[in-house]
């Protein structure tokens, strides 16, 4: 019963859950397509994307300065939600420095489709006799 407890107590602390690959494809992909438009503008097949690329053309020719600081914004957002995430595995008991790396890098790569599994996890409290 004891080595029970001790299994729980260590799987508590060091939780771990890896996002899922469609939402994380989803955000790789607009970053890099977001990074593209910033650095690389040149680079985008714009007629070939359709509405998409029209949209992006008309932002890289009209509003890049807004472009520019949009991508810078949404990297400020996703490394806020990472230290969001540290915050939650502490308050949640993932004491694991481990793991809370894995978090912070896991939510600072793939933002929210990481740290929705971080904030539905619901430790066990276990009973002290």
């Amino acid at each position: 019963m004891v080595a029970a407890k001790s299994e729980t107590g260590r799987a508590a602390t060091s939780y771990f859950r890896a996002a899922r690959s469609l939402p994380s494809l989803v955000t790789v992909l607009a970053l890099g397509y977001f990074g593209g438009a910033v650095f690389w503008p040149e680079s985008i097949p714009y007629q070939s994307l359709g509405p998409l690329g029209s949209f992006t053309q008309y932002l890289v020719d009209h509003h890049h300065t807004l472009l520019h600081k949009g991508y810078w914004l949404a990297w400020l957002i996703h490394l806020g939600e990472s230290l969001y995430a540290i915050v939650l595995c502490k308050s949640k008991g993932i004491t694991n420095s481990w793991t809370q790396l894995l978090w912070f890098l896991q939510t600072f790569l793939f933002g929210i489709a990481s740290l929705s599994y971080l904030i539905a996890y619901r430790p066990r409290h276990q009973k002290q006799t």
